[in-house]
């Protein structure tokens, strides 16, 4: 296993000062939430593209991939009953596999709550059919690219639609692509009823990306979780892939939360 960082809890940085800091403290990859360099990746200047793989490729920082997809542009929906807002969804999920692709990372995460609700008079099979017909387009681009799009379910309190890994699974299972895969998180399982290492146990053969957090929106080590059965089980499955630190709550400082969750992580490992 890897250890990773997210990109957004660096807001002021450049991303010169980002790869440098995280690999002087013993990370090995960087995860991009597209939101924080555009707004719309389908402008983002090819020079700029290839500087951010270029430092990746110079420091040795591995680019992941990306996350929080769908945060801009504004208005974005997999479950809007507008069809022609549905198309335009996919197509910007086209453009993300193709950014992605470009700066060197192989993961896209799919979590999106807002993007992805189920709305006032729809029901969950309704949206889940949406999301199919959103998402399969993109995965024909993702094998084309070799990028791996990962479902993420999230806890009730972001939103009410894939809550429970047993119903990303059923829909990965449902659509049957090689590049359809399922990302855990740590805090959105500890929204789930079962013992999160039950949890890695049954999307053992759909795991392709990890985030590690702690359920108060810290990093791995700043509250209560304990990861020693986690990882355990995550050895125990032959997980291979990223641990990658996502926080929500940026108070302590970029550098403190870096450098916290890298120590904590490294005891087991």
């Amino acid at each position: 296993m890897k250890i990773g960082i997210c990109n957004e809890i660096f807001k002021d940085w450049n991303f010169e000062r980002v790869f440098n800091y995280i690999k002087s403290i013993g990370y090995e990859g960087l995860e991009i939430a597209p939101f924080t360099i555009s707004d719309d990746v389908r402008i983002i200047p090819e020079d700029q593209i290839k500087k951010i793989k270029s430092i990746s490729e110079k420091t040795g920082i591995k680019i992941i991939g990306t996350h929080w997809l769908l945060v801009k542009p504004e208005g974005l929906s997999i479950s809007s009953p507008d069809k022609n807002l549905r198309k335009k969804t996919s197509e910007y999920l086209s453009a993300l596999v193709e950014f992605t692709s470009k700066i060197g990372g192989e993961i896209m995460v799919f979590g999106s709550p807002k993007q992805r609700k189920i709305n006032e008079g729809q029901t969950y099979n309704e949206v889940k059919n949406y999301l199919k017909e959103v998402i399969i387009p993109v995965l024909e681009k993702c094998e084309e690219k070799n990028i791996y799009f990962c479902i993420e379910p999230l806890a009730r309190s972001e939103t009410n639609f894939i809550n429970k890994a047993e119903e990303a699974i059923e829909i990965i299972e449902e659509i049957n692509h090689p590049y359809l895969k399922l990302h855990l998180d740590v805090k959105a399982m500890s929204d789930e009823e079962k013992p999160i290492p039950e949890i890695i146990e049954m999307g053992a053969k759909y795991l392709k990306h990890f985030h590690v957090n702690d359920k108060n929106l810290l990093g791995p080590g700043f509250g209560e979780i304990d990861y020693k059965p986690i990882i355990e089980k995550l050895k125990k499955i032959g997980y291979n892939g990223w641990l990658s630190v996502e926080v929500f709550d940026f108070s302590p400082g970029a550098e403190v939360i870096a450098e916290k969750s890298i120590q904590y992580l490294k005891k087991f490992l």
